[in-house]
């Protein structure tokens, strides 16, 4: 089949070449009727601009490459539909690389050294395909420096961050803090937390806007209110079942994330505690089967979708050389359910 070019459009729409050029790039104003005349001609002919021979007069490929350590883990789908979506309104493009660090390395993150060749090869497969810029999505929140070089190609970090670079985070102290303040509101005084393990960014900052709600609300601090979990559903289970074993138990209890919170759920039904009649309990994260549990778990969603947005505007920013500042923590929102009430006097 004959290639069609820009002459050939330029000679059926009776315009110059150079008029063609400006509607393709949209370098200069056209002329209204000139221009849908010539866009008419272009969708006749089923005209496609050779984007690399664009790219090369340009020295723009409008192509980003995007690191994910796993697509599989909850968090990652969304953030990338975020970075799609605002990609797509600015005609950039998209290759998206997945390192599968859960296969890899399981949940041994903080060891880089059993992944750090995979994520400098991904980095270098992606500059050799001439991105303009790499977006790195962690699936941990956990510092990142000097894992990979991206030889001066701007980054931007999201769920995970790196010194020195742009991160897209949100405020999990703020959502703890907010969580606990929703349960004051129902009437709460006495309130538990399980944390995940406190070797990570998120328990720290959680548990950080748990006790600064504590101590604004003047509630008291039981050091047996506190527990530490792994974030897994055993430990959900094993660690409510000890606290609704106190003498005196607390009547709400903030997980910080839903697959503790639905251990704890089957450690209340084991005691015969009816959630929420006789116990409220908060998770976080939103994953999508808290809706679904009996009762359906009040929760702290995750603004991964902003995060996508915001990692994605921020990279276009560099890339394109403004200097609009980014806002570089969503907050979480409260997802209101069944498991939260209003507190009873006991539960002995």
């Amino acid at each position: 089949m004959e290639k069609i070019g820009i002459k050939d459009i330029a000679l059926r729409a009776n315009v110059s070449t150079a008029t063609v050029s400006y509607v393709l790039n949209g370098t200069r104003n056209v002329r209204p009727k000139t221009k849908e005349r010539v866009l008419k001609v272009i969708e006749e002919l089923n005209y496609r601009p050779n984007d690399i021979a664009k790219s090369l007069k340009s020295k723009r490929t409008n192509t980003i490459g995007v690191i994910a350590e796993d697509v599989t883990v909850f968090n990652v789908p969304e953030i990338i539909d975020g970075i799609n979506e605002y990609a797509e309104k600015n005609d950039m493009h998209i290759l998206l690389t997945n390192l599968r660090l859960q296969k890899r390395v399981g949940y041994d993150y903080a060891n880089t050294d059993l992944y750090q060749k995979n994520a400098q090869d991904a980095v270098s497969n992606l500059l050799s395909k001439q991105v303009e810029g790499i977006i790195y999505i962690g699936v941990h929140p956990r510092d990142l420096t000097g894992l990979i070089n991206t030889y001066n190609k701007p980054i931007v970090y999201t769920y995970c961050y790196a010194q020195d670079e742009c991160s897209i985070q949100y405020n999990d102290e703020q959502a703890s803090y907010d969580a606990i303040k929703y349960l004051v509101g129902k009437g709460h005084s006495r309130i538990a937390i399980i944390s995940g393990l406190m070797d990570s960014i998120p328990s720290r900052l959680r548990f950080n806007g748990y006790y600064k709600a504590l101590t604004e609300f003047q509630l008291p601090f039981d050091p047996q209110f506190i527990k530490v979990g792994d974030w897994g559903l055993n430990s959900g289970y094993h660690l409510a079942s000890e606290l609704l074993k106190l003498q005196d138990p607390p009547t709400a209890i903030l997980i910080m994330n839903d697959l503790m919170a639905a251990g704890a759920l089957r450690a209340a039904s084991e005691q015969g505690i009816v959630v929420p009649r006789d116990l409220s309990i908060v998770g976080f994260d939103n994953r999508e089967f808290s809706a679904y549990l009996s009762p359906g778990i009040t929760t702290m969603d995750l603004p991964l979708h902003d995060m996508g947005i915001l990692a994605m505007k921020a990279l276009y920013n560099r890339i394109s050389g403004t200097n609009e500042k980014t806002e570089e923590t969503p907050l979480c929102k409260l997802i209101e359910r069944e498991s939260v009430a209003g507190p009873r006097l006991s539960l002995k």
